[in-house]
C-alpha cells in the first residue's frame, strides 16, 4: 500500500481535486483518479470527496494507491490472431464466440487467458479479471481490439475512449432493405429494466450516438457500416433494433425467425484507429470480415 499527503496552497484554490490529483501523478488519467474516489482511496481532511470537488486553501489530501491483486486468472495455450504488437500495447483481431475476459462461471477460454500465456505484462489497472483490457466488444462479435501491457498506456487509450477521439468502426449485416442512405441515432442507454440481459432506450440513460452508413442492398437486407462516437454496451444492437433493422442472428433483439443458421448477430468491430500511447502518432488496423460473414454476403449478392 501508498500512501501520499499533500496541503492545498493558496495557488491551487478553486481547482477540481480530480484535476489537480491527475497533474500531480502524471501517469494517472482523471478517470484513474474518479474511479480511486468512488473506491474510497482518497480523503479530503478526512472525508471521502466528490470528483468535482472544489479545492480550499489548507485542505488536506490524502491519497492512498493499494497495490494490484496478483492475477489468479490461469492462462491458457490458445492461439490468438495478432495484428501489431510492441512494449506498450497488443492489437488482436477477436474471433466470433470468443469472450473478452473471464466471469462468473466463465473463466476459461477467454481472450484474457489466452493473453496472460502469451504475455509475460499487461496493465493491472482493471483488476485481476481484465488485465489489460480497456475496451471489449461482444462475445459473438467479431474484429479488432487494443490491449493494454502498462498503466501508463492504458490510462491513455482510456482518455481517448473517453473523449470519442478513438476511431471505431463496425460491419453489420441487418434485417430489411434501409431506404436513407445515412442516418444518425442518437438514443440514451440504460439497463432494461425487465431483462438484466438487456439494454434498452431509457430517458435519463446514458448518452449513445450512432453513426451508420448503408454500404450494400440486397433482398430483404442491408450491409451498414457504423461508426460509434460513444461506446456504450450493445450500443449498434440496440439502436439498429430501434429503428426497425435488428441485427440479423442477434438473440437478444433480433427477429425470432432467422435465415441463417449462425452463432450470434453479424457484427464485426473491423477498423480501430487512435493516438499510440508513447509514439505520439496516430495508428489504424482494418481487419477483414470473417469467412462466415463473407459467405453469407455472397449469398445475398446472388441472390
Amino acid at each position: 500500500m501508498e500512501k501520499h499527503v499533500f496541503v492545498v496552497d493558496e495557488s491551487d484554490k478553486g481547482a477540481r481535486i480530480d484535476k489537480y490529483l491527475s497533474e500531480i501523478f502524471v501517469d494517472k488519467s482523471r478517470s484513474f483518479i474518479q474511479g480511486l474516489i468512488e473506491k474510497d482511496g482518497i480523503e479530503v481532511n478526512g472525508k471521502i470527496p466528490k470528483s468535482n470537488y472544489k479545492l480550499k486553501t489548507f485542505d488536506k489530501i490524502e491519497v492512498t494507491f493499494s497495490e494490484p491483486e496478483v492475477l489468479n486468472v490461469e492462462a491458457e495455450d490458445i492461439p490468438l490472431n495478432i495484428l501489431y504488437e510492441d512494449a506498450d500495447i497488443v492489437v488482436v483481431n477477436k474471433e466470433q464466440g470468443m469472450v473478452v475476459h473471464p466471469a462468473p462461471g466463465n473463466y476459461n477460454g477467454t481472450l484474457v487467458n489466452a493473453l496472460l500465456y502469451h504475455c509475460t505484462d499487461l496493465s493491472s489497472i482493471n483488476g485481476i479479471i481484465r488485465p489489460g483490457i480497456v475496451h471489449r466488444i461482444d462475445k459473438d462479435t467479431s474484429g479488432v481490439l487494443v490491449v493494454a501491457k502498462n498503466d501508463e498506456a492504458h490510462n491513455k487509450l482510456s482518455e481517448q475512449l473517453k473523449d470519442h477521439s478513438m476511431k471505431r468502426e463496425y460491419y453489420a449485416l441487418v434485417e430489411g432493405r434501409i431506404k436513407n442512405d445515412k442516418g444518425i441515432i442518437d438514443k440514451p442507454l440504460a439497463r432494461n429494466k425487465k431483462d438484466r440481459l438487456k439494454m434498452g432506450i431509457v430517458e435519463g440513460g446514458k448518452r449513445a450516438v450512432t453513426h451508420y452508413e448503408v454500404l450494400e442492398r440486397y433482398n430483404g437486407f442491408s450491409l451498414i457500416k457504423c461508426v460509434l462516437e460513444t461506446g456504450r454496451t450493445h450500443q449498434i444492437r440496440v439502436h439498429m433494433a430501434s429503428i426497425g433493422f435488428p441485427l440479423v442472428g442477434d438473440p437478444l433483439y433480433g427477429f425470432k425467425k432467422q435465415k441463417f443458421k449462425i452463432n450470434g448477430q453479424m457484427l464485426h468491430a473491423k477498423t480501430l484507429g487512435f493516438i499510440h500511447p508513447t509514439k505520439n502518432e496516430y495508428v489504424e488496423f482494418t481487419t477483414e470480415l470473417p469467412e462466415y460473414f463473407r459467405t453469407i454476403l455472397d449469398k445475398l449478392r446472388k441472390e
